[in-house]
């Protein structure tokens, strides 16, 4: 392993590396199907070591993870996104409707680990460095952090998954976290079921992906 503080001996990533982490990025996926499967603490704890070495604005590092392991704090998050699914549905109609109703929006039945991201809205850390033009970037730092929690987990064989489809009013209020704590991601973790290179939304025929030139201008 590479000593943070040896800066005189920066490491190389060859050509092998490069390959296996373009497989690491394509074959993310947001898994919505778990086995229930045991996660090891201590790799959790790993994984979160590493997502705690995103970038972040001002090295403000405003990341506060919620292990949600308890029944009653589970049953409130599963409550909030029946609740906003079927909102979510309503604004649906026709075949379009009904697809929403078919898919696999969530893993939280059977994900044996939930973990909450928040962003700490009130940090001093960073001295509000590189936030007083742009202060969404103390969230994106946040973001930052998720991501790189989710490859570290693909790296692993672990299987992660965003749900988006909450309340985070209620998500918040359930959890008990500190005012001044916005939620970023709800995270589902755990042993996929199965793994594909294509996301299940694009398999599931509801939105298939872009190619990079519609996304990239040049001015």
């Amino acid at each position: 392993m590479t000593d943070a503080n040896d800066s005189a001996n920066p490491p190389t990533f060859g050509p092998d590396f490069t390959a296996a982490f373009r497989d690491l990025v394509l074959w993310r996926r947001d898994v919505r199907r778990f086995r229930t499967d045991p996660v090891p603490e201590a790799l959790v704890e790993r994984l979160i070591d590493l997502a705690c070495h995103a970038p972040s604005v001002g090295n403000c590092q405003p990341w506060r993870f919620v292990l949600v392991g308890t029944a009653p704090c589970r049953e409130a998050v599963r409550a909030s996104f029946l609740c906003a699914n079927r909102s979510a549905l309503e604004g649906y109609d026709g075949e379009t409707r009904a697809l929403y109703a078919r898919l696999k929006l969530e893993g939280l039945e059977a994900a044996p680990i939930q973990i909450a991201v928040f962003a700490d809205e009130e940090t001093e850390r960073g001295a509000g460095l590189g936030r007083r033009t742009m202060p969404e970037t103390l969230r994106y730092s946040v973001v930052g952090a998720v991501h790189t929690l989710w490859l570290a987990a693909r790296a692993e064989g672990l299987g992660v998954g965003w749900v988006s489809i909450l309340e985070p009013d209620v998500v918040t209020r359930a959890l008990n976290v500190p005012e001044g704590w916005t939620l970023v991601a709800y995270l589902c973790l755990g042993w996929p079921v199965e793994e594909h290179l294509d996301p299940e939304l694009e398999r599931a025929g509801w939105q298939a992906r872009a190619e990079r030139d519609a996304f990239v201008l040049r001015r």
